[in-house]
């Protein structure tokens, strides 16, 4: 849209239902704190400027709020006296002279870029306030939305209306978009002669009725606006989002065998043509490429799979993990900062990090990269076609080079040329007889402490 507009994100509860010792707008959807999923919704709507309300955790609300494309004003909150008192703590950003200012809060993630952009699109058309709401079958404890002729006459709120005006099942979810031009004049209108001697924003819209202003309602699917208040709601926020994602995946070409325990972080990208079996979850930072399986039970975070690559099952890809096409990671694998190329096969109990992985590669079972030495983390390199035998430490730093074979039970502490085998484990002996004689010697060291006791 052409229009300027300035969005005002009210983030400063205190978070007391959460029973939380940070925000709730930092607690997690999909890996992304709650704030961060409004910011992107608010970017996505083509709006470059927000004014972030804050209270708690100021300094980590609004770090966790920067959006790219997005120039953010914080204001702080110092007092809490009402959504119209909250609005109204942004007044430096709203004289600017936007042509929209859109009202939301930091604890709604699931709002749609289409919602803010129906009610840009309703204020470009005539209206001067633009109240989003939503239907419901359960409307207790909501305001309702009062129609007349086509515009909204009032916000009435539950313990105020009569009982004719409970039957409205339209609510109001709080979010609002207002004509820049009448705004600040407006919201300082608001007063407190209430109950609780609170500024509501719901006033403004009696108040730009009175001074001639078209007040109109639109309508938002009442999913998309539900809040957080308690871990409950945040499991349930959690469960919708996941829900959501889940279906627009499939409905690019992903398949999912049992979807209902699939797990997405907010920035997973999974290609046409993946298939993802049941209990899997992504963790932030995953790209999965077309044609590549991930089987049950596996666990990625950080990290991105090359078309017909395998994971899994009982998987784990750590931030780093870059697998190759075709390639594959086993059962009760994990790999962790490692390019694993082409065709290269981790197929089962085995820990690969710090490493790189020539394409065609074999890794056999219980192999580990030795990476760590308590204090520094060093790499492994293995080179293309090489074979590396069950049961293998290769203690970095080392170069095996390519096709070299490593013999099983090795530990490999120095480089290995390119087409040689090396054996790092020590020569066979067999002592005729010794087991008998362990076991007696246990045997008898058993007894003696039964009876010393």
């Amino acid at each position: 849209m052409t229009r300027t507009c300035l969005a005002v994100i009210l983030a400063a509860g205190d978070s007391t239902r959460m029973k939380s010792s940070m925000s709730k707008v930092l607690h997690p959807i999909a890996g992304l704190p709650m704030i961060g999923h409004v910011m992107r919704a608010i970017g996505d709507a083509g709006m470059e400027n927000a004014a972030l309300v804050l209270g708690r955790d100021a300094e980590a609300v609004a770090k966790a709020g920067e959006t790219a494309g997005i120039e953010i004003t914080t204001f702080l909150q110092v007092e809490r006296r009402g959504t119209g008192h909250a609005v109204l703590t942004a007044r430096e950003a709203i004289s600017q002279g936007f042509d929209d200012v859109v009202v939301t809060y930091g604890d709604v993630p699931l709002v749609r870029p289409q919602t803010f952009l129906s009610a840009r699109e309703t204020l470009a058309e005539g209206a001067d306030v633009v109240v989003i709401g939503f239907h419901t079958q359960n409307p207790f404890g909501y305001g309702r939305l009062l129609v007349e002729d086509g515009q909204l006459v009032a916000i009435r709120e539950e313990k105020d209306a009569t009982d004719e005006e409970r039957k409205v099942t339209w609510c109001n979810s709080g979010l609002m978009a207002i004509n820049g031009a009448r705004a600040l004049e407006w919201l300082e209108k608001i007063g407190n002669s209430n109950a609780k001697g609170e500024y509501y924003l719901t006033d403004l819209v009696e108040i730009a009725r009175a001074d001639g202003g078209r007040v109109v309602a639109i309508d938002a699917p009442e999913a998309e606006l539900a809040g957080c208040n308690t871990r409950a709601e945040l499991a349930l926020l959690e469960t919708s989002w996941q829900q959501r994602r889940r279906h627009e995946m499939m409905l690019s070409g992903v398949s999912m065998i049992a979807p209902e325990t699939v797990f997405l972080a907010h920035d997973t990208e999974l290609q046409p043509d993946v298939l993802i079996e049941p209990n899997v979850v992504f963790g932030p930072g995953v790209t999965v490429e077309s044609g590549a399986v991930i089987h049950a039970f596996s666990h990625l975070e950080g990290a991105h799979v090359a078309s017909g690559a395998t994971v899994g099952p009982f998987a784990r890809l750590r931030p780093g993990a870059n697998l190759g096409e075709g390639s594959k990671v086993g059962n009760f694998c994990e790999v962790k900062k490692a390019e694993i190329g082409a065709g290269a096969k981790v197929n089962h109990l085995t820990y690969i990090g710090d490493a790189f992985i020539g394409a065609g590669t074999n890794i056999g079972a219980g192999t580990i990269t030795c990476n760590y030495d308590g204090f520094n983390k060093s790499e492994t390199r293995i080179g293309e076609n090489a074979f590396i035998g069950s049961n293998s430490a290769l203690v970095a730093p080392v170069t095996i080079g390519n096709g070299a074979y490593i013999a099983s039970g090795s530990v490999i502490t120095e480089d290995v040329p390119e087409d040689a085998l090396a054996f790092g484990r020590a020569r066979q002996e067999v002592k005729p007889d010794r087991a008998k004689a362990v076991r007696e010697r246990a045997q008898a060291l058993k007894a003696s402490r039964k009876n010393s006791r």
